[in-house]
Formats: structure tokens, C-alpha cells, sequence
């Protein structure tokens, strides 16, 4: 049976962020080499206990998700024993018009149709809205979602890159509840975690993170997805910074004193958090999915202090 309930998409510690497989970022043909390096990217993360996939309509022209479903096809059983989500709501520039975001009816109905073709599937588990729409009518985008929903399309659904006041306008409009908002949260992108903490203070207002967001995903079961959650190797081999060269000496230390990787400990810092957040990792690379393996089989093994140690570290100055 697909694992489409929702405490299934609640229960996923990590997910494979697909966005890196499929080849180059410029529009036209994948080739066979393309799908064996999605196939090794798949394989890795399996063996790493990651059995949840994050997709967009967008990622490599739409590249990714094709790739993705030739690995389906190779692979009998695979879809029944994962949870496939993607995404809708960017289109690029030059498809039609400029870079923008669309949330009409008519372009969810058609991206999502697009995207299980290319993935070669007859239902997605997750659907997320990637980005806000500004235009958008909340009425017509949940018509579209409900549709989706009835014809058993779209299992569940979910946001990205989106505040609380946003989700609760979209819900609101819906009859089904909203399973996941995805944003970008790490050890680097600190203004999720700050904003809480820099209120009344001269720093709060250079801290763009919508307040209250992740209090009320907290409150109303809404399942927190980090995308960059690897903060694209800042602290595990890419550091540029006095405060990550400090970050990735604690995290080695860490890692070598609980037996695992520096990317373990560094998604255990996101799991790590009350809220439940589940680490969307990028990389294509089936050595660094390895790596991740511990932060997806074991519970997060910190301490409230060496918590708080990364974070002030990374931070490279004391907290107010």
C-alpha cells in the first residue's frame, strides 16, 4: 500500500530533495547517464532510511521529475513503498511570459498533470504551492486543489515559503487540512529560529522571517520541511567565514564523540527543535546522502547546551 496517510508525511524524519538530479538547468533532453545518476542519488538515500521525495514542476525544466519516473519504471514495488511529493506555483522566464508565480486554477490543474506524467505515477502524495502568488483568489486555488483531491490526483497538501497569515487564508478555503510548509531553515538561515528570539531587540527589525509562523504550524499539525537544510556545505567543507570554520571544528568534534558524520549532527540541530522539522537534503552525490544516514535512523543526540553551542557559534556573536 503507498504510505499516503497523513501521520506518513508527518512521520518522515528527512526527505531527498530532487532538484539536483536530471541533468543541466538549461531546457531540452536528459540521457540515459542522467537517469543512472538519479538512480544511484535514489539508491543512496534508501539505504540511508529516506523514503520520502521532494519534486517541483520547475526543477531542471521539469528534467528532475522525468528522471525520477524512469527510475520508477526500472524499479517494480519502488512507489509503493515511497512517498513522492512535488511541487507547483513558479514558472520560469520564458514560458510564456516572465519569471513569475502562478496560482490560478486552470495552472495547478495542468502543472500537476504534467508532473505525473513525467513521474510516471497515477496519484502524487503531497502536493505543495511553492511560492505565494500575489494575484492568486484563495477561493479559486482551493476549487482547483478540492478537484484535484476528489479525483484522487492529489493525496494531500501542503505550502512553501509561506507565513502563517498565508496559510490560514488558504485553509480557511479548504475542506482538507494542510500537512506541510516548507522553508528554507539551517544552521546558516537562522531567521526562523532568531526571529523568536530577537523580539525588542534593534536586530528584530533586519530579521525577515514572518513571526508567529512556525508557532502556528506547531498549533495546527502543519509539518515544518527545511529545504537548504545542508546550508549547501558552509560547515561541512565550503566553509568561508571565521564563525563556519568555528562551526565545522564543533560539528567534527561532535560527530566524532557520538559516532556519526558532521551532516548527521547538523540536520540533528534542525530535528532537534521542538517544532518536529524534517530536513529536505539536496545534494546529488550518493556519498554525501550517505552521510545523512544517522540523522534520518537515530534520534537527534544533543544536548540542550551543545544546541544552543552550535547556534551561538554559527551565529559568531553572542545571543542578545
Amino acid at each position: 500500500m503507498v504510505r499516503n496517510e497523513a501521520a506518513a508525511v508527518s512521520g518522515d524524519r528527512v526527505l531527498y530533495g530532487c532538484m539536483g538530479l536530471g541533468g543541466s538547468w538549461e531546457p531540452g533532453p536528459y540521457g540515459p547517464a542522467d537517469v543512472d545518476a538519479a538512480e544511484a542519488a535514489v539508491v543512496a538515500a534508501l539505504d540511508s532510511g529516506i523514503t520520502a521525495f521532494d519534486h517541483a514542476d520547475i526543477y531542471r525544466h521539469g528534467k528532475a521529475e522525468a528522471v525520477f519516473g524512469e527510475v520508477l519504471a526500472r524499479t517494480p514495488g519502488l512507489r509503493e513503498r515511497i512517498t513522492l511529493q512535488t511541487k507547483c506555483g513558479i514558472r520560469l522566464p520564458g514560458e510564456d511570459g516572465p519569471g513569475m508565480y502562478d496560482l490560478r486554477g486552470p495552472s495547478i490543474t495542468r502543472r500537476v498533470e504534467e508532473s505525473l506524467k513525467r513521474l510516471r505515477t497515477d496519484v502524487i502524495d503531497v502536493l505543495l504551492l511553492h511560492r505565494p502568488d500575489p494575484l492568486a483568489d484563495p477561493d479559486d486555488t482551493a476549487s482547483a486543489l478540492m478537484s484535484l483531491h476528489r479525483q484522487g490526483l492529489v493525496r494531500h497538501f501542503g505550502v512553501s515559503n509561506m507565513g502563517a497569515a498565508q496559510i490560514a487564508l488558504l485553509q480557511s478555503r479548504l475542506d482538507v487540512p494542510l500537512v506541510a510548509n516548507q522553508l528554507e531553515m539551517s544552521l546558516h538561515s537562522r531567521d526562523w529560529v532568531e526571529a523568536g528570539v530577537l523580539l525588542n531587540t534593534p536586530a528584530s527589525a533586519a530579521n525577515g522571517f514572518p513571526f508567529g509562523t512556525l508557532e502556528h504550524c506547531r498549533e495546527h499539525g502543519i509539518r515544518l520541511q527545511a529545504w537548504g537544510a545542508l546550508a549547501r556545505g558552509r560547515f561541512t567543507g565550503a566553509e568561508q567565514t571565521p564563525a563556519e570554520r568555528a562551526t565545522a571544528a564543533l560539528l567534527t568534534d561532535l560527530a566524532r564523540r557520538k559516532g556519526t558524520t558532521p551532516e548527521s549532527v547538523l540536520l540533528w540541530w534542525l530535528r532537534r527543535h521542538p517544532a518536529g522539522i524534517a530536513p529536505v537534503i539536496g545534494t546529488a552525490r550518493p556519498d554525501r546522502i550517505r552521510a545523512c544516514r544517522d540523522a534520518a535512523t537515530r534520534e537527534p543526540d544533543l544536548t540542550h547546551e551543545e544546541w544552543y553551542e552550535l547556534w551561538v557559534t554559527a551565529r559568531g556573536v553572542p545571543l542578545p
